[in-house]
């Protein structure tokens, strides 16, 4: 899996201009779910994004998560991040897991997330969604679960 999280201070999100989700302060996270995915990836990403501290404290120091700020996360999910554009000026899609499979482990997460008391709304799955945020920073993160595990094993 792979999450690119953006820190907003709000965000919306519309299917055939009728608004389905929106969010105040918190997260928008693009998730992208790989072949192969699974358990583990879920619960991987799901601890990561919800302790993730990039949140400025009194300090002015990024040392709060999203439970520290109230914050809320927007979860979209976007099969693109896993284009190969190694070869040619079109992506391939080779490596993004089929629609079926992908939308149930979004929805796992989803759940993952919600288990750590976190609100989160989320987009329609497959739809041409158009999202609208109000970057705060702007502060980006990617993350690959592969990455994690591969820290995680050493």
């Amino acid at each position: 899996m792979k999450a690119v999280i953006q820190r907003v201070k709000s965000a919306s999100l519309s299917v055939d201009n009728q608004l389905i989700s929106e969010i105040g302060k918190g997260f928008c996270v693009y998730l992208g779910v790989g072949k192969g995915d699974g358990q583990q990836e879920i619960e991987l990403l799901a601890k990561k994004i919800a302790k993730m501290r990039i949140f400025e404290d009194e300090n002015e120091r990024m040392n709060l998560d999203l439970q520290a700020c109230n914050g809320q996360i927007l979860l979209i999910s976007q099969f693109t991040l896993y284009a190969d554009c190694i070869r040619g000026n079109r992506p391939s899609f080779f490596d993004a897991e089929m629609p079926e499979q992908a939308e149930m482990l979004y929805n796992k997460l989803k759940e993952a997330l919600l288990s750590y008391g976190i609100d989160v709304k989320t987009g329609v799955f497959g739809a041409d969604m158009q999202i609208k945020q109000h970057n705060d920073g702007p502060v980006t993160i990617i993350l690959d679960s592969k990455e994690l595990i591969a820290c995680k094993n050493k």
